[in-house]
């Protein structure tokens, strides 16, 4: 029975491990330069069709589709920046695990600011009024509840 048990979680261990292996990009850019470049940008970009996921990280076909992209934009020559606007024309602002501040996307950055001010505002009201009706509370712990 023990055997079959370590068997059962050996199989799981290497299904797991070889999930995580086919999602690496076994490609090797001949500049060390390019390829620290190429791996931080396929780590910065969502893939479209898992949408929580780098495309480093994402075993889709899309996500080849976009590392290969990526591998051929950076071989021509264009730098980092106008890859991502390159590719942030085409599939849009999405694509971007770091989305840049517009004013189409102002609210996402200015909402949680305006709700923890929001937060804070009652927070501190019903710690106020809680000590003002502390501070007139002429009863005793000891006194029955009516």
């Amino acid at each position: 029975m023990m055997r079959w048990v370590r068997g059962f979680l050996a199989g799981v261990v290497v299904l797991v491990l070889a999930g995580n292996a086919l999602a690496i990009d076994p490609i090797e850019l001949a500049d060390p330069a390019l390829q620290e470049r190429y791996r931080d940008l396929t780590h910065e970009l969502r893939c479209m069709q898992c949408q929580n996921q780098s495309i480093a990280d994402s075993p889709v076909g899309l996500a080849g589709d976009l590392r290969r992209e990526v591998r051929e934009l950076l071989e021509s020559g264009k730098t980092d920046d106008e890859i991502r606007e390159h590719l942030r024309a085409r599939y849009g602002d999405f694509i971007l695990f770091r989305p840049v501040f517009n004013w189409r996307n102002a609210w996402l950055w200015v909402t949680p600011v305006i709700l923890l001010l929001l937060g804070l505002a009652v927070a501190m009201r019903v710690i106020r009024q809680r000590a003002r009706l502390a501070a007139t509370d002429t009863s005793s712990p000891d006194d029955p509840v009516p």
